[in-house]
């Protein structure tokens, strides 16, 4: 697929949109903030929902997800009041100052992977393409990318990378065979990576799981994309930024993801942190969420049988107090 070619991912169903649309309860005048705009699937009933009195802001770094995205909008979603946002949601301060927001009635954050440019070979993210080890994001900053990860990196901070990252069991093996292979050739593609990580995993682990690479690459792509500390950045500054009484509604699919949501909204939740053997309050900590789902919801089973890709969703929301 040439570069810039837009994909049916596009058009794909949103992932669990009653339930964000149930939560994040925005009104007619709402302002919402999708802080992972994608091809606006999300956005356009969120737009809805605000109506012609509210606002839509929607933020990406893909400049073929905006394009995309401001086309539905026009269709699906005329007359309704929009700023659309290039950028990394972990400048969210930034870019709602730019912007001129006074603040926010409900945020969404979906932090799925499985967006347009996941799917052009050329990017590099996909285990089952042969394309150069890029995995950026936003090819346009001249960041660190996934070639120079796994030919630069140490065998130590890659066997680190991928047990942190990907929860990989085989992480050392496959980092003592990344760094092998590369005192040959350096690894180029993705099919070089994809060897490397084969040979690192017993041929019987290689048979069950899913592809032997799927792992690895997730954790080469957090690391290329520092997402984990993104979403931390994002989530304070949201916090910051909602209106008193609005959401915050976080859909995650991964282990890594949700643990950082639960305890960043724990600790935003929580009241006087003194000992317990102080009897008079001297921290001053006072909360400034309220937890609204105890336990994350998940799709139902229908969704799942109809989108696959809502199998692994968890959504936790909070409110702002």
């Amino acid at each position: 697929m040439a570069e810039g070619t837009l994909t049916p991912e596009y058009r794909h169903e949103p992932v669990m949109l009653s339930e964000v649309l149930e939560q994040l309860g925005l009104k007619e005048g709402s302002v919402a903030c999708d802080c992972t705009l994608g091809g606006a699937g999300h956005s356009v009933e969120l737009a809805a929902a605000v109506g012609k009195t509210g606002l839509l802001i929607g933020i990406d770094q893909d400049d073929m997800a905006l394009a995309a995205a401001h086309g539905r909008l026009d269709a699906e979603a005329p007359g309704i009041p929009r700023k659309l946002l290039k950028g990394n949601f972990g400048d969210l301060d930034a870019l709602l100052c730019s912007a001129q927001v006074p603040g926010v009635d409900g945020f969404l954050f979906d932090l799925g992977v499985s967006s347009p440019q996941l799917d052009i070979p050329g990017r590099g993210f996909s285990y089952h393409e042969d394309a150069p080890l890029d995995m950026r994001m936003d090819p346009g900053n001249d960041t660190i990318n996934a070639a120079e990860v796994v030919n630069t990196y140490n065998e130590a901070d890659l066997a680190r990378i991928l047990r942190l990252y990907g929860e990989e069991k085989y992480a050392a093996q496959i980092a003592r065979q990344i760094v092998r292979r590369r005192q040959e050739r350096p690894l180029a593609t993705t099919g070089d990576l994809v060897e490397a990580v084969k040979a690192g995993i017993p041929a019987a682990a290689r048979r069950h799981g899913g592809h032997p690479a799927r792992k690895s690459f997730q954790a080469i792509r957090i690391e290329v994309n520092h997402e984990l500390d993104v979403l931390e950045r994002g989530l304070e500054a949201a916090v910051r930024w909602t209106n008193p009484g609005g959401r915050i509604c976080v859909i995650s699919y991964h282990s890594l993801e949700d643990r950082i949501v639960k305890r960043l909204f724990q600790e935003m939740s929580q009241g006087c942190i003194c000992p317990p053997d102080i009897p008079v309050c001297v921290c001053g900590h006072v909360p400034v969420l309220k937890i609204i789902t105890r336990k994350p919801l998940v799709a139902r089973a229908e969704e799942v049988e109809r989108n696959p890709r809502a199998r692994s969703a968890k959504i936790r929301v909070a409110e702002r107090l």
